[in-house]
């Protein structure tokens, strides 16, 4: 799966998929599973790049010690909303207003695609950011900014 990046506005950002063929219904359920989990945890402030402890910790995580204070200390960083993923042929986009979540966000959704493609159901490119030329965009009725404001 090739992953490129074209021009991204956080709070108005479509996710572009090319499949290797048009997706069965079982194949399109693990791709909205992916999307809808990732979504979830985003929501719920997953994507904060500001507390990464175990992460930092490195790879001896045993009786590490956590700091709650500094987890509380840093700012919120929320997705705000998703839509729904829709299809057409090879293609599947999805609207995202990524909100303050990290750019970290965009990693985990890769890596899990990258799984996806390895496993289940064979991705040929994810574009982030950016429109197709041959599929449109319209504004999204979610957008807290619209296009052109």
């Amino acid at each position: 799966m090739d992953v490129r990046f074209r021009e991204i506005d956080p709070f108005n950002c479509w996710l572009w998929l090319r499949f290797a063929d048009s997706p069965s219904q079982g194949e399109r359920s693990y791709v909205d599973g992916v999307f809808d989990s990732w979504y979830v945890i985003g929501r719920m402030g997953g994507f904060n790049a500001e507390n990464l402890q175990a992460n930092e910790e490195g790879a001896e995580l045993s009786w590490m010690s956590y700091d709650n204070d500094q987890a509380s200390s840093v700012m919120p960083a929320l997705m705000h909303n998703m839509g729904e993923l829709e299809y057409e042929g090879e293609w599947a986009r999805c609207w995202l207003d990524l909100g303050t979540s990290d750019a970290v966000a965009l990693d985990v959704l890769i890596n899990a695609l990258r799984q996806l493609d390895n496993d289940v159901v064979q991705l040929q490119e994810l574009l982030v950011g950016g429109v197709n030329e041959d599929w449109p965009v319209e504004e999204h009725p979610e957008s807290l900014f619209p296009l052109g404001s």
